[in-house]
C-alpha cells in the first residue's frame, strides 16, 4: 500500500495546465479535502472530474488493481488531478527550450509569418552559428521549412529577408518543467508534450 501511496500524479491549475507531479497521498489528500477532483480519460479520448465522493464510488463500482484500502472501502489512485482554486504557474526563470520557443513564437514562422503544425517548422539561428550567432532566446526564431532553406546559412539581410519581431527572453514561464525522468503515466500524455520539446537547448539545435 505504501508503494501504491507513493506513485506520481500529475497535478494541473484550475486552468488545465500542468504544474507539479505528486504522490499519490498527496493526491488523495487533497482530493478529500475538497481542494482537487480527479480528471479521468475516458475510453472516448473526452475526461470526466470527479470529486472525493463521486471517485470513491467509481472505484467502488470499477474495481482496478491500482486501488489503495481503508479501514471500510477501497479506492483508486488517481493519475491527474485538477486543483479547484490554483490558477498560476509557479514563478521560474523561463527554460530555454523548443517547447517555449514555439510558444514565444506563437508556431509562427518569423519570417513569412505562416502558422504551422510544430513538425513543419525549424529553429533558425538568426545569425549563424559559424558567425559567432549564439544558441540564446534573442538569436534563435522559428522558421517554416521554405524560409529555412532560403535563407541557408546566411543572415536575414544577406538572404533580403526581415523578422516580424525582435526575439527576446520571455518574461512569463509558458511551461512547468516537469520532471521527465520520472514514469509517465498514458493518461499524462494529453497535458504534457514529450521531453523533446522540454530539454534545455544547447549548441546541437540546427
Amino acid at each position: 500500500m505504501t508503494t501504491m501511496l507513493n506513485q506520481h500524479v500529475l497535478v494541473l491549475n484550475r486552468l488545465w495546465q500542468a504544474v507539479n507531479v505528486c504522490t499519490a497521498r498527496r493526491a488523495l489528500t487533497l482530493l478529500f479535502q475538497g481542494h482537487a477532483q480527479v480528471v479521468f480519460e475516458r475510453g472516448d479520448g473526452s475526461f470526466q472530474t470527479f470529486n472525493f465522493t463521486e471517485w470513491h464510488h467509481f472505484s467502488e463500482r470499477e474495481p482496478h488493481p491500482e486501488s489503495v484500502r481503508t479501514v471500510s472501502f477501497r479506492i483508486r489512485v488517481p493519475r491527474v488531478i485538477l486543483l479547484l482554486v490554483y490558477d498560476h504557474l509557479p514563478k521560474k526563470e523561463v527554460k530555454f527550450t523548443r517547447h517555449n520557443i514555439f510558444e514565444r513564437d506563437k508556431n509562427t514562422c518569423q519570417y513569412c509569418g505562416v502558422t504551422c503544425d510544430r513538425k513543419d517548422l525549424n529553429l533558425d539561428h538568426v545569425i549563424p552559428r559559424d558567425r559567432g550567432g549564439p544558441t540564446s532566446w534573442e538569436n534563435i526564431v522559428c522558421s517554416c521549412i521554405e524560409c529555412n532553406t532560403r535563407k541557408a546559412n546566411r543572415t536575414p539581410q544577406e538572404a533580403g529577408m526581415h523578422l516580424i519581431r525582435k526575439p527576446k527572453r520571455p518574461k512569463w514561464r509558458p511551461f512547468v518543467q516537469i520532471n521527465f525522468t520520472l514514469h509517465q503515466h498514458d493518461s499524462w500524455k494529453h497535458f504534457i508534450d514529450l521531453a523533446y520539446w522540454n530539454v534545455e537547448l544547447g549548441e546541437d539545435v540546427a
